[in-house]
């Protein structure tokens, strides 16, 4: 009887690992589970401060207004002595400097005050402060295998994705911690033959709506690791 059972249970654990192999779409679902274990960025409503650092360079103060459902996007910029709302309503675009829609060519050229730059902002933050949500959208191309890396001293499960031609041409990677499945690093190359791009270091975290979002956001080149700036989610919470 035990010459028999052994070979079995041998067979049926070889048979049990192998079905709980890691693939890509696990991981991604499992890092979703730590960071939106309720589903609820789809139906996320919210407002946000962010200050972004970069070396020598004055200090950017951001306010967002997000309603996803509402198909709402609001950014308010902070440049010096004026303030540059970007408004994107139901795929209508608004500009406002200093509360006004009276805004000068000049300043529209100095101040990138565009609707071109809005959507871009708004795909930006949504796309930043959405992830690794966000990797479930359409074009999205998960790759099924789960790498293993160690940066900067620490070792990751990384998940590698691309897009869509049309969604974008990008290569990115993220980084996953393996006990808890948190993000910590994301990083991106436009050729990684040439190991261009940036990589971002991810720390502390702010829970809005049982949402984990990135409180700091550190960037760097990929190249060099030259420091280029960081993003401070100093404020953030729900609205109703």
């Amino acid at each position: 009887m035990l010459k028999w059972f052994l070979p079995v249970l041998f067979f049926n654990i070889l048979q049990s690992s192998a079905q709980e192999e890691l693939t890509g779409p696990k991981l991604l679902e499992k890092a979703i589970a730590y960071h939106d274990p309720n589903g609820n960025w789809k139906s996320f409503k919210g407002k946000m401060a962010i200050l972004m650092s970069t070396p020598d360079a004055e200090t950017r103060r951001t306010q967002l207004e997000l309603n996803l459902p509402g198909q709402y996007f609001k950014s308010s910029v902070r440049k010096g002595n004026y303030t540059v709302d970007y408004i994107i309503d139901k795929g209508e675009c608004e500009l406002l400097l200093n509360n006004s829609p009276v805004i000068a060519d000049t300043y529209r050229d100095s101040l990138q005050i565009t609707c071109e730059r809005a959507l871009k902002m708004k795909d930006y933050y949504t796309y930043l402060y959405g992830l690794p949500m966000k990797l479930k959208d359409p074009g999205t191309l998960i790759d099924p295998k789960v790498g293993k890396k160690s940066f900067k001293g620490k070792e990751y499960l990384v998940l590698k994705v691309k897009y869509d031609e049309e969604v974008g041409s990008d290569t990115w990677y993220f980084y996953f911690d393996p006990t808890n499945y948190k993000m910590e690093v994301y990083q991106f190359f436009h050729d990684e033959s040439k190991n261009d791009g940036e990589y971002i270091l991810l720390s502390e975290e702010i829970t809005v709506n049982d949402i984990k979002m990135p409180k700091i956001r550190a960037w760097y080149y990929n190249t060099n690791d030259k420091y280029l700036g960081t993003d401070d989610l100093v404020k953030a919470y729900a609205l109703d």
